[in-house]
């Protein structure tokens, strides 16, 4: 049925964008350009399909929610008679964007079976692309804001321009908790209920004294101090810059303080997110992970036999402070020949409410739609990675609390430098003067037009 619906929606807005022509040369008042111009020529849309992104996750959600996606390889697809192509470069060393950039910068020359069509940003550096004309209008598009409606707020606010204009949307939320290992709570504290395993971690001051008690009976509170970096810096008052200086929240200099005693305990470690030594808490050892749906259901190794996650241990509490981590928003690249592909694949994705809650049922995740996952946390719907219980309700009280005044374009480069530059604190090597000097000196690196506030 969705299959049919869908084709319906494609070859609407194609016979809508023939009309369009059709009426534009009617109107002509020369003769000569309706018999010179080939209406199939303008109106018809690319049969390459090009998509950019950095890993499976976008690719999954085709593949398994577009009813008309057909799977070819790993590399390459079809819908109707498009072939679609995946360029996947990993995030690493910059290497997407980087590589996204340089197509970009070329898409206007490219030929159109070469243009990205489809391109996916990160909440970390969105900013970098919504305020460009290398993004298009969603409305241009023709998604309607009745059909936005039921979209979190925040997700529409991380993709639109200094004009107020929306240039991409997200199939996905992603409020954050806090996933505890169900054995170790059962063992240390006595119960792997979340509301009464919430009482253990509801503030700062009382997860570090839980840090205490686990770490005598042998287990370590989260894998590193990295894990809590996002809770900290979701709830700062200020921007990294403020009036072209570089600016550290206190809430920022909490972290480093609340961290460094925690390593100095040995109640946690200092690797860096996503290394080996950091994901070897989902097999057990580590108490807990801070994160959101996708963290848990796609990162976490809950397809792999002997993880916590694969045997359903994990819980989900609400943890010390509500937060949010990234996010993956589907832009309409300028320049693209599949407008109406575009528009579809982004209007099943992001605004059916029935194909949203598919996501959830199937895949754990917790998707950008207000009554569909209103409607999820009040029925039986359960996580089997989170041995049966149903969180939903928990994201959503945290999805509509997100603010996302404090954030700026350099999130992701400040981020990235400042938590390299205290891990030196962190293991000793520096004293916290010398890592912030570290940090400063980087930043001005990569943005050399900030300043470094004055001692």
């Amino acid at each position: 049925m969705r299959k049919a619906q869908t084709m319906k929606r494609v070859l609407a807005g194609l016979a809508a964008a023939t009309l369009a022509v059709t009426g534009l040369a009617g109107c002509s008042d020369d003769s000569s350009s309706t018999t010179s111009t080939d209406d199939s020529e303008v109106t018809e849309e690319g049969k390459v399909l090009n998509i950019y992104c950095w890993n499976e996750e976008f690719k999954s959600r085709l593949t398994d929610h577009y009813a008309d996606y057909e799977e070819v390889d790993s590399t390459t697809g079809t819908i109707g008679d498009v072939t679609v192509v995946w360029n996947i470069t990993p995030s690493d060393d910059n290497a997407y964007q980087d590589n996204l950039d340089a197509t970009l910068l070329e898409q206007a020359d490219a030929d159109d079976d070469d243009k990205i069509d489809i391109f996916l940003v990160e909440a970390d550096y969105a900013l970098k692309y919504v305020d460009t004309d290398y993004t298009m209008s969603v409305s241009d598009l023709g998604l309607t804001d009745d059909e936005l409606s039921e979209q979190y707020q925040y997700t529409k606010d991380v993709m639109t321009d200094s004009d107020g204009v929306l240039k991409g949307v997200s199939w996905q939320a992603c409020p954050g908790v806090l996933f505890y290992n169900r054995e170790i709570a059962l063992e240390v504290l006595g119960t792997d209920d979340p509301d009464e395993v919430q009482a253990y971690v509801s503030d700062w001051d009382t997860f570090n004294e839980t840090a205490a008690t686990l770490k005598e009976a042998g287990y370590t509170i989260t894998s590193t101090v990295n894990d809590t970096y996002r809770v900290y810096s979701n709830n700062v008052t200020s921007k990294w810059v403020e009036d072209g200086e570089i600016n550290i929240d206190d809430n920022i200099v909490a972290w480093v303080e609340d961290s460094k005693a925690l390593v100095d305990a040995g109640y946690t470690g200092t690797s860096d997110l996503w290394s080996d030594d950091w994901s070897a808490g989902f097999y057990g050892n580590v108490f807990c992970y801070f994160g959101p749906a996708w963290l848990v259901n796609f990162s976490m190794a809950a397809d792999t036999e002997g993880s916590v996650g694969y045997e359903g241990n994990w819980g989900a509490c609400e943890g010390p402070q509500g937060f949010y981590w990234g996010g993956t928003w589907i832009c309409a690249a300028t320049g693209t020949d599949n407008e109406t592909l575009v528009a579809d694949i982004m209007r099943t994705l992001t605004c059916d409410a029935d194909v949203m809650t598919e996501i959830v049922e199937d895949d754990d995740d917790f998707v950008n739609n207000q009554s569909a996952m209103e409607a999820l946390a009040d029925s039986d719907y359960s996580s089997d990675i989170l041995g049966g219980q149903n969180p939903l309700s928990m994201y959503c009280a945290n999805a509509e609390s997100i603010d996302l005044s404090n954030t700026s374009i350099y999130d992701q480069g400040c981020t990235e430098e400042f938590q390299a530059a205290m891990k030196n604190y962190f293991e000793g090597n520096a004293t916290y003067e010398e890592a912030l000097d570290l940090f400063y000196t980087a930043i001005q690196e990569k943005y050399p037009e900030l300043t470094v506030p004055e001692e």
